[in-house]
């Protein structure tokens, strides 16, 4: 008997490849024919390229296909929007590796380390602008079709960019007296919105949704989004070590605000919340260590709220879906796609 998530996981599977040939066609490549050009390629586009075609899920792409589908068009339609979505993503991570001295990515060096910070920097930059080259230099969308989008886009990119600001500088600032509201509007902005809630928003107008459509399907991205980052929060914690590799239980090395140890701060008091914030401002590598803070914040029950808030997302999501008017085929793999979001252990 197969998982939920089947459905989903076919559907990513299917369209991998077609999202793949579309991503490197929109990639970044010189614009002229130059004497430069192989100096470019070695500086520049060579290295975008690489890391785009260095694999991942694939899940926000076939997010904007889905999206289309939903409201009865071809997917063909928002492969543009798509490619923008992905290489957004790669632009996001380029610079988050810089941010967080990152050292392997999709078990690759990461750029800044094969290429120097500044050409990294450079690559992330150039990534970043093909997003809206996407979408601005496609003339299979109407002028107003492409405002929308581009409108779309820019606010995805501001959400994120202020939840990694929070995410950043409660670090920086050592800020430990947070509540669990802080956590989730963080989460929701770092990355629900371009995990899910706008992929399937651009998706849908690509279509030609209706503003019930396209407002239904980002209110359910949103809500899954915000699961499938708790449910890399509980992964990196309690999942499987094997899997996790040299990652695993990186979030307690890095002190990283996460919904289990907010959570569990916010309800430990005396000397359990004092070892618990020791431990997390460490940096500390330590098995020992970190598995004692596991288990503070398993005893607080700060996991199991994880896990039950998640569980809640997800039902609240699947319960608004039933009532928007979109295609039922893709409803069911929709409906998978929640479930994928919190069954995964990878």
């Amino acid at each position: 008997m197969g998982n939920k998530g089947d459905a989903f996981a076919n559907y990513l599977a299917q369209n991998k490849q077609l999202v793949e040939d579309c991503v490197l066609a929109y990639a970044p490549a010189p614009s002229i024919r130059r004497d430069q050009t192989l100096d470019l390629d070695r500086y520049l586009y060579g290295p975008v390229v690489r890391f785009v075609s260095a694999g991942g899920k694939r899940i926000r792409p076939a997010l904007c296909l889905l999206g289309a589908e939903a409201v009865g068009a071809d997917p063909s339609i928002a492969l543009p929007a798509a490619a923008a979505v992905e290489l957004f993503q790669a632009a996001a991570l380029i610079h988050d590796d810089i941010a967080d001295q990152g050292t392997l990515r999709r078990g690759q060096p990461c750029m800044h380390i094969t290429e120097g910070v500044g050409l990294a920097i450079n690559a992330g930059d150039a990534a970043l602008i093909s997003v809206t080259a996407a979408i601005a230099r496609n003339n299979d969308f109407g002028t107003g079709t492409r405002i929308r989008l581009l409108d779309e886009i820019i606010t995805m990119e501001e959400r994120t960019l202020e939840g990694q600001a929070l995410d950043l500088g409660w670090a920086r600032d050592k800020c430990w007296n947070l509540t669990a509201s802080d956590y989730l509007e963080m989460a929701r902005c770092k990355t629900a919105y371009y995990s899910a809630a706008v992929p399937l928003a651009i998706g849908a107008i690509c279509g030609g949704g209706s503003v019930e459509q396209v407002e239904g399907l980002r209110h359910f991205g949103l809500r899954t989004g915000l699961a499938f980052q708790i449910q890399d929060d509980l992964l990196n914690l309690v999942g499987n070590a094997q899997m996790q590799g040299k990652d695993y239980r990186s979030d307690i090395t890095e002190g990283k605000r996460t919904l289990v140890m907010v959570w569990a701060l916010e309800h430990l008091e005396g000397s359990k919340r004092d070892r618990l914030v020791q431990i997390l401002s460490s940096g500390t590598t330590d098995p020992d260590e970190l598995d004692e803070a596991v288990h503070i914040a398993q005893d607080a029950g700060a996991i199991n709220h994880a896990m039950q808030y998640a569980k809640r997302l997800i039902k609240n999501a699947k319960q608004e879906l039933a009532d928007l008017d979109i295609a039922k085929d893709a409803q069911t793999v929709l409906i998978s796609m929640a479930d994928f979001f919190i069954e995964r252990t990878s």
